[in-house]
């Protein structure tokens, strides 16, 4: 459909990730793999963290609340790439476009929030061990997760509003695989300075605050750290924080660079790799993380397959 000469954009064609007919199918099966590995995954560890009382803690509140966030934001992509795959239909509704950006946003802030709570609760950990029950209580760690929540929704709303905000009438065609925010404003013909001027403090604001607390919290644990005497001490320490640092340096090695320059500067192939990764791969990789080094999550998982194989050996 050609919009040139047309003020309104009532649908969007999404580009997708390559035109390669020969790869449609591969693709389809791969993406399909990949999503129910998150959904298996994520829902899983959700279910675990419910079903066994000695994971009632601080630590795994926050982790099935980021089990969560990540079912989510690949539940906001990834169905819709799967379908194009398989359909080749690739055209989304303005009103759906809207929206994927808007869930999307809210589930990827969400996650920076939970990750910089996530910081905190191992800073009390490590830092003040005897006071940790008394700092983390269910109320606060409620409130850290209410207030992420909260948060999130507010600045996602002013964000697609910044994006939806802008005129589109060269053309509907977006250069990704899904509405994100960059392709947009290349896609806008408006002025879009002031959009991309609030993009940025947008993004600024969850990254610098979120990783402020981050390296702040990782500081004072590093210290500690350095300030302890036994061996035993040291490798404890680096086993309460390892799972988290590996899944805040996943998480803004890749997504961070994405949003600090002006869409002009900005190479799409590119993006669509680094989004590929942080929006399709991320949410699959942090159940494995958290749970291949976790010696309460595969004890819980052992208790919970042996529940499950002696109820089928009583139903048989």
């Amino acid at each position: 459909m050609s919009l040139e000469n047309s003020t309104v954009v009532i649908e969007f064609i999404l580009a997708g990730i390559t035109d390669d007919s020969q790869l449609q199918i591969p693709l389809f099966l791969v993406f399909t793999l990949i999503y129910l590995l998150t959904l298996v995954g994520n829902l899983g560890v959700i279910t675990l963290i419910l079903l066994d009382s000695r994971l009632h803690t601080p630590m795994y509140f926050f982790l099935s609340n980021l089990a969560l966030v990540d079912f989510g934001y690949s539940t906001a992509v990834t169905p819709k790439v799967m379908a194009g795959f398989l359909t080749g239909d690739k055209v989304i509704s303005y009103n759906a476009c809207a929206a994927q950006l808007f869930f999307f946003a809210v589930f990827l802030i969400m996650e920076s929030f939970l990750l910089a709570s996530m910081a905190y609760d191992r800073h009390a950990a490590v830092c003040q061990p005897l006071h940790y029950t008394n700092i983390m209580t269910p109320r606060v760690c409620s409130w850290m997760v209410t207030g992420s929540y909260v948060l999130s929704f507010l600045e996602a709303s002013v964000h697609t509003w910044n994006i939806f905000s802008l005129s589109f009438c060269r053309s509907n065609v977006i250069d990704h695989f899904f509405c994100d925010a960059t392709p947009l404003l290349a896609l806008s013909c408006s002025e879009s300075n002031r959009s991309e001027m609030v993009l940025f403090l947008l993004v600024g604001f969850t990254v610098l605050s979120s990783n402020l607390v981050i390296l702040v919290s990782y500081l004072f644990i590093f210290v500690t750290i350095l300030r302890m005497r036994s061996s035993e001490g040291h490798q404890k320490a680096f086993s309460t924080c390892a799972s988290h640092l590996t899944a805040v340096s996943i998480f803004y090695g890749t997504a961070s660079f994405m949003y600090f320059e002006p869409g002009s500067r900005h190479s799409m192939s590119t993006d669509k790799m680094a989004s590929v990764f942080y929006a399709i791969v991320i949410p699959m990789l942090n159940p494995l993380i958290y749970s291949l080094r976790n010696k309460e999550v595969k004890r819980a998982l052992k208790k919970a397959v042996g529940k499950a194989k002696s109820s089928l050996r009583f139903k048989i």
